[in-house]
């Protein structure tokens, strides 16, 4: 797939070459138990990353079913959706359930997105609204706007079915997942939640490959932010794909796993 092709179909260009090939991999109840442990953890810095001013504490208290008081009803709402499609995420990968289709990042939205987006759970275009396109703020750089809004989406969805017909052809379960997430940033198929939608996609491939899954820890959130900014920009993945694999819990192992650009890959697991 040559730089041409990468922008036809996903908008953006990467180093395949560059992309780890080794991944560690693990028994299904070990990748199961971390993430159950490692949830609230999860749910706090996908919260962080929104600008969801909830501590800490005050995640674990309303996922632990109370409220917290000084905070919009809006701020503990977006953290018990999240859960909720951590909750999700952990019944399909429990259950062999978990599809990399339109139909279950569908589901995340709905999930991330409820009662938070103009309107959730489907493409846009295919709801009622048919005459907003969102954008992505840049700041100095100004601002992205994806595929404008149509009538039943015609254009969005050619667009994802041809995009998942070359990703279901990729056999590195790493670089399907980050170039997913990407992805769906890039492209906005929904009004809103697009990134919490397609990282819940990006770990579903993870796991469902016995790899562990990838959170953006809090305290990087503002290096995440200035990263995407220059991802929207300039239509180059390499750095995001860089910083998603430095996130990763294992980073030194696979570091250490894939000292040289090596074509070789573990080969272990189901690729979908």
């Amino acid at each position: 797939m040559d730089t041409e092709e990468m922008l036809e179909i996903f908008g953006f260009t990467w180093n395949r070459k560059a992309v780890p090939k080794i991944i560690p991999d693990h028994p299904l109840k070990n990748i199961l138990f971390l993430f159950k442990k490692s949830m609230e953890e999860f749910v706090y810095d996908a919260s962080v990353a929104e600008d969801n001013p909830l501590t800490f504490p005050e995640v674990k208290t309303v996922m632990d079913g109370f409220t917290v008081g000084g905070h919009k009803l809006s701020d503990q709402a977006q953290i018990i959706n999240l859960q909720k499609a951590c909750n999700q995420l952990l019944n399909d990968i429990s259950n062999n359930t978990f599809s990399l289709t339109k139909e279950n990042f569908c589901l995340f939205n709905k999930l991330v997105a409820f009662e938070e987006s103009l309107e959730w759970g489907y493409f846009r275009g295919e709801g009622e609204e048919i005459s907003l396109t969102p954008h992505v703020s840049l700041g100095e750089y100004g601002r992205y706007t994806p595929i404008k809004t149509e009538r039943n989406a015609p254009i969005l969805n050619h667009h994802f079915e041809v995009a998942l017909s070359k990703l279901n052809g990729f056999d590195n379960a790493l670089e399907k997942s980050l170039v997913f997430f990407l992805y769906g940033a890039l492209q906005q198929f929904f009004f809103d939640g697009n990134k919490r939608s397609s990282r819940f996609m990006m770990n579903g491939i993870l796991m469902f490959n016995n790899i562990y899954p990838i959170s953006v820890p809090a305290k990087n959130v503002y290096e995440y932010n200035k990263k995407m900014v220059r991802f929207y920009k300039d239509k180059n993945a390499d750095e995001m794909i860089a910083f998603l694999v430095h996130c990763h819990q294992e980073a030194e192992a696979i570091k250490k796993l894939n000292p040289t650009k090596s074509n070789s890959h573990n080969g272990s697991g189901t690729i979908i």
